[in-house]
């Protein structure tokens, strides 16, 4: 198969229509990013149409063929990371540094690598005189993915790299919030790749619906809300399509009565505000008990009183804004409510509605209801509830009593406690004293309405492959 040509000019001057568009604005500035070609639903028909009749050579190529495929593509990510990180604070908002933007695409160069050391092999399910069975895993087809704007290019290449490891293309439908991130991302990744292998289709609403619907798509994987997974999910279920969701979460995190505070708190901390609280994994409610609650409190105080906040370029800043208005609005009508119903905050919420850009103030509220709604929705920003308990089965009983269950967290100092409690945790992932860390080799996904299906290592591989036994 051929790849194509690396063009030299600048990545989003690449990206952008000759004409026209849709604007992209910058969410900490206000100034124009880029422009964004719309794509169409015959559009997407013709790139689904492509990626079909691709499917089976790239199928036919070796696995080590797909592999140094892969490799090559996070080696030109690397060629121009910097660049990508630039793009991508300008666009979602993020700062360089931190766990932000130079992160994030430091994180798909690793995911590529990952992934392409992983081989799924046949499984030999019985072999004995009686009969030889063997379970094969084949490509699927065609995938659809559909991305989120918060991590719009770590979450792309999770979609992307697995399903072109197992031989399978891919269309992308981007958020229409940060599209020029992964249209770049696609850019580069298609200079080491075989055409029409991975497709780009940014567009609105329509867009994503047909891709959803559409009869030559074999897979959807989802990121995003649970609100329009559900849609995702009843779009796609008259072809009975394969499908990884990945939807919200409200993720609980409870802090044990033989923790230290002050040993635990920055990793609480970057457990609930890692991309300023925009993380469908973030810890988003904190449960204390009674006798470190003090100084829980503090010690996060002290943590956010030293996470400075702003314009993402500026390299002194590790948070930035929300990324776009109607997100603000949910963190700022989420504050507001906690106040209103006698909660204490003890750091922000006082946003200047005046300000230029989408900058909500890290905001820590103690002493709130844990039924009140800023504990009970998710509020996918940078604001934490911090819930007080007096008894420990009772904490585990509010962590679980949501209809999503994401990730959560254990804090403790005594391993076997720490892994007692987090057995009885319901939620795709428990971590102990830490909160979101995610690896590449260990499957992540969620329970309840955080979706189904899981992502990454062998297990990924398997979710964007069809089994196939033969038996002889």
């Amino acid at each position: 198969m051929t790849v194509t040509d690396a063009p030299t000019s600048s990545l989003l001057e690449r990206i952008q229509p000759a004409e026209g568009g849709r604007e992209i604005h910058d969410p900490a500035t206000g100034e124009l990013v880029g422009r964004t070609r719309q794509t169409t639903v015959a559009d997407l028909d013709a790139a689904v149409a492509r990626a079909k009749a691709t499917q089976p050579q790239w199928a036919a190529v070796s696995s080590q063929e797909r592999a140094e495929a892969l490799n090559a593509a996070a080696e030109a990510l690397e060629a121009h990371a910097e660049e990508l990180a630039i793009l991508l604070s300008r666009e979602q908002g993020k700062p360089l540094n931190g766990p932000n933007a130079r992160f994030e695409v430091s994180a798909c160069v690793s995911w590529l690598r990952a992934t392409a050391s992983f081989t799924l092999e046949p499984e030999v399910i019985v072999d004995e005189e009686s009969g030889r069975s063997v379970l094969h895993w084949r490509p699927l087809g065609v995938v659809g993915a559909i991305g989120p704007w918060n991590w719009p290019m770590m979450i792309s290449i999770w979609q992307i790299a697995p399903s072109l490891r197992q031989g399978n293309t891919v269309v992308v439908k981007p958020s229409g919030y940060t599209p020029l991130s992964v249209l770049a991302l696609i850019e580069v990744l298609n200079t080491a790749l075989p055409a029409d292998v991975l497709i780009a289709v940014p567009g609105r609403g329509d867009v994503g619906e047909r891709l959803s619907a559409h009869p030559d798509v074999a897979k959807i994987m989802f990121t995003g809300s649970t609100e329009t997974g559900k849609s995702i999910i009843k779009t796609a279920a008259d072809t009975v399509k394969r499908m990884t969701m990945e939807l919200g979460g409200n993720d609980a995190g409870i802090v044990l009565d033989d923790a230290d505070p002050k040993a635990l708190a920055d990793d609480i901390f970057w457990g609930a505000f890692i991309n300023t609280g925009q993380t469908c994994a973030a810890l988003k409610r904190l449960y204390v008990p009674e006798s470190l609650y003090d100084q829980v409190c503090e010690a996060l105080v002290e943590v956010a009183q030293q996470s400075p906040m702003g314009v993402g370029l500026e390299e002194q800043n590790v948070l930035g804004p929300v990324q776009n208005k109607p997100q603000w609005q949910i963190v700022a009508d989420l504050v507001a409510s906690a106040k209103e119903s006698g909660a204490r905050i003890l750091i922000g919420g006082d946003p200047d509605e005046n300000a230029t850009g989408y900058f909500y103030p890290t905001t820590l509220v103690a002493d709130i209801d844990p039924h009140q709604r800023l504990v009970t929705e998710e509020q996918f920003g940078p604001a934490l509830p911090i819930v007080k308990y007096t008894d420990l089965d009772q904490a585990i009983e509010w962590a679980n009593e949501l209809d999503v269950a994401l990730g959560s967290s254990v804090w403790g100092t005594d391993p076997d406690r720490t892994e007692d409690v987090a057995a009885r945790l319901v939620a795709g992932s428990t971590w102990i004293n830490k909160h979101g860390a995610i690896d590449p080799r260990v499957p992540f996904g969620g329970a309840k309405e955080s979706g189904f299906g899981v992502e990454f290592g062998i297990h990924g591989l398997k979710e964007v492959s069809q089994p196939h036994v033969i038996t002889r």
